[in-house]
C-alpha cells in the first residue's frame, strides 16, 4: 500500500494562488498514476486532475483547465497541484490518490487504490 501525505492547504483570497504537495511512500512502482480530487461539504468527491509517473501525461477537469497545473518531482515521490485564480467554488477538502493503469485518464475516484488524509483549501471572497 502507498502512503500518501498532503501539504500545502490553507486560506487565500479569491484570485490567489497555492501549491499542493503530494508525498509519496512505501512501494510507488506499483501506482502508475496520481490524482487529486475534492470534496466539498455536502458534495462527492470530484475529479480535479491526473497524472501519469511515466511520460507525465496530464488529465483535468473542466472547471480547473487553465487554472490548475498537476506536475510530478523528478524521483516518483511527488506530486504537485498548482492552483491560480482560486474562484469561490473551488474549497474542499484536497486528496492525493495513486493507481493502476485503469485509472488513467477517467477521473473515476473508484479506480484509485491509496488515498492521502486530505488537505483544507479555502477561499475567500
Amino acid at each position: 500500500q502507498v502512503q500518501l501525505v498532503e501539504s500545502g492547504g490553507g486560506l487565500v483570497q479569491a484570485g490567489g494562488s497555492l501549491r499542493l504537495s503530494c508525498a509519496a511512500s512505501g512501494p510507488t512502482f506499483s501506482s502508475y498514476v496520481m490524482g487529486w480530487f475534492r470534496q466539498a461539504p455536502g458534495k462527492e468527491r470530484e475529479f480535479v486532475a491526473s497524472i501519469t509517473w511515466s511520460g507525465g501525461s496530464t488529465t483535468y477537469a473542466d472547471s480547473v483547465k487553465g487554472r490548475f497545473t498537476i506536475s510530478r518531482g523528478n524521483a516518483k515521490n511527488t506530486v504537485y497541484l498548482q492552483m491560480n485564480n482560486l474562484k469561490p467554488e473551488d474549497p474542499a477538502v484536497y486528496y492525493c490518490a495513486a493507481g493502476p493503469p485503469r485509472a488513467v485518464g477517467v477521473g473515476l475516484s473508484a479506480r484509485y487504490d491509496d488515498w492521502g488524509q486530505g488537505t483544507q483549501v479555502t477561499v475567500s471572497s
